[in-house]
């Protein structure tokens, strides 16, 4: 009998009455008006305080105004999609305005020039000069880690899905979710106590691969692990019905099945650990030279080349910081893209 109640329209709304389609986009842009005026009215000058009243009059206008015209059920479905635009925009607002200032200011010295030189023979308060270096030190130190953690990764989350049981299986998925949460700094620090102050190694672009490894190494792990969880057990019970070997299965049935979301996992692990700046400050330092040997010595990252620009504090330093910021962007976004594309280019196809 009460839920029979709910169901009836409150009072005073319109039976069967719905507001325009249009209506979210005119209460949108009526809160970011009446924002605007209460802010100038209460002298806000910053930017966050409009949004943040606009958004709360949106929402609780929406509402309002639904509840009378369509009823408290519809009403409430209209607050619940008001909320998730709000969180929408509250998500995108601040990164395409990070975009878009990196973007504004890193294009003044992003050229040719500035890809293909490096900072050996300009001071780092004059301008000229460009990121070679730090971009092949980037890539040296990524791909070491890529080449370290993948193989250790895809087959740590094989032995979980397809042999791990008892204490040992859950003995590493503890260490997995513990690796997960390290934070960078402690990576390093711990490669540095044992590559370099222990074994008496010194300071390389290969030391900070190892703690780039170690924070892409659980990535690797999660991302493989329920990628291998999603491959249908008929398969692997019908090429172990017919006689294989369940290595074998597992090398031809199981992987080259989950290889798309495998490989998206691998590419989204990279872009997490390419702006990574601590372990390349503790670990690889910097150069202003081209060093090609990752073995030997320090070797420049974009990461790194961003700080010891931002830190010189010249226009000039300042406009390359930017610029390489700008590269930094591009470069995991293409890595991100990939990813995508490559998820999509081996998702499975249904229908012709």
């Amino acid at each position: 009998m009460s839920h029979a109640l709910d169901d009836k329209p409150a009072a005073g709304s319109l039976r069967g009455a719905r507001l325009p389609r249009w209506f979210p986009w005119a209460a949108g842009a009526g809160s970011v008006a009446a924002g605007l005026g209460i802010s100038t009215a209460a002298g806000l000058h910053s930017g966050i305080q409009w949004a943040l009243i606009a958004a709360a009059l949106f929402v609780l206008g929406s509402y309002a105004l639904s509840a009378k015209v369509e009823g408290p059920r519809q009403a409430r479905d209209r607050t619940a999609t008001s909320l998730v635009w709000v969180a929408f925009l509250l998500a995108v607002v601040p990164l395409a305005s990070l975009t878009w200032e990196t973007a504004e200011q890193g294009v003044k010295v992003l050229d040719g020039y500035f890809l293909s030189h490096s900072m050996g023979v300009v001071a780092d308060s004059e301008p000229g000069g460009g990121i070679y270096h730090a971009i092949l030190g980037t890539l040296e130190q990524v791909g070491l880690a890529t080449l370290m953690s993948v193989p250790v990764g895809v087959l740590t989350a094989v032995y979980l899905v397809e042999y791990g049981r008892g204490r040992l299986a859950r003995a590493v998925t503890f260490f997995v979710d513990v690796m997960t949460g390290i934070p960078s700094v402690v990576a390093g620090l711990f490669i540095l106590s044992l590559w370099i102050l222990i074994l008496g190694m010194g300071y390389s672009g290969f030391a900070g691969s190892m703690a780039l490894s170690i924070l892409m190494i659980p990535v690797v792990v999660r991302s493989t692990e329920e990628m291998l969880k999603l491959v249908p057990d008929e398969l692997r019970e019908a090429s172990l019905a017919l006689g294989v070997p369940k290595w074998r299965t597992i090398l031809k049935v199981v992987l080259p099945t989950s290889i798309g979301g495998i490989t998206t996992g691998v590419m989204l692990a990279i872009a997490r650990i390419t702006g990574e700046t601590a372990p390349v400050l503790l670990l690889v330092w910097g150069t202003n030279f081209i060093n090609a040997n990752p073995f030997r010595d320090p070797q420049a990252s974009l990461p790194m080349y961003i700080y010891l620009q931002y830190t010189n504090g010249s226009d000039a330093a300042y406009d390359r910081a930017w610029a390489a910021a700008l590269t930094l962007i591009a470069f995991i976004m293409i890595l991100n893209l990939v990813a995508r594309g490559i998820a999509r280019w081996k998702a499975p196809k249904t229908g012709r």
